[in-house]
Order: C-alpha cells, then structure tokens, then sequence
C-alpha cells in the first residue's frame, strides 16, 4: 500500500512516532521512536535485543502513530509487516540522529562499541487510519 501524501508529510516532517508491538503474553508495547522513510515503507533504528526487536521478531505486526508535532490534530496511524535487519555501518542510525537533533549529531551511533548491534526495523503499510490517512 502506498503511503498518502499527508502521512508522507508527516513521517519526513521530523514527528516523532509511536511504535506499538505485541509482547510475546499477548499485551501491548509501545516505544516513542524516530522515523524515516524508504519509498512507502517506514524505517525505524534500534538497537538489538530491545522489547520492540525482539516482539517484531516473533509477531511482526506493527503499528506506528506519527502525530505532528505543532498540531495534534493531524496524525496518522500505519498498520503494517515488519522486517527487522541489522542496520549495517549504523546508516540508518545515524541519518536519524542527523534529521531529529542536527548536523554532527549522528557521530554518537558510529562511535558506538561494535558489541551494540544497531538494528533497521521496516514497517510496509497495509492499513491507514486517521486525518492524514
């Protein structure tokens, strides 16, 4: 499914987003998260072995609430698939970090041990809801 233009706004407009997932009892997860966009998929960084790596793992269903930021009436919620991979050299990590807090601010995710394994999670649409749907 494709993404409308209002929830592309609002997913590269620098909202942050609420990632719900289903823990492995059946209850609900959420995580304030920063997003980015690839095409009509979400993409989301990590790092692994957190509670929303490990739920996406098992029961990929996802759902990601964008609210903007100066206007909480406008809002987006993406129901999808996700897929969760390793974010290789911290890309993702890192042009995040750029987009939310500014130039410079993505040299903390390179510098990181090479024991913390930085993960991608990429969520495809399948349902829209809400005004920016």
């Amino acid at each position: 499914m494709d993404l409308s233009d209002g929830a592309r706004k609002l997913v590269d407009g620098g909202n942050p987003g609420i990632l719900a997932t289903i823990n492995a009892d059946g209850s609900p997860q959420t995580s304030v998260v920063w997003i980015g966009r690839e095409g009509d998929d979400v993409v989301i960084s990590t790092t692994a072995g957190r509670r929303k790596d490990v739920n996406l793992r098992r029961d990929p269903r996802a759902s990601l609430l964008v609210i903007a930021k100066d206007d909480p009436d406008e809002y987006v919620e993406i129901r999808g698939t996700a897929v969760v991979t390793e974010d290789a050299g911290r890309a993702l990590a890192f042009r995040l970090a750029e987009h939310y807090e500014g130039e410079g601010a993505g040299q903390e995710y390179l510098d990181l041990p090479a024991k913390v394994v930085r993960t991608v999670i990429r969520i495809t649409p399948t349902r829209l809801t809400g005004p920016a749907a």
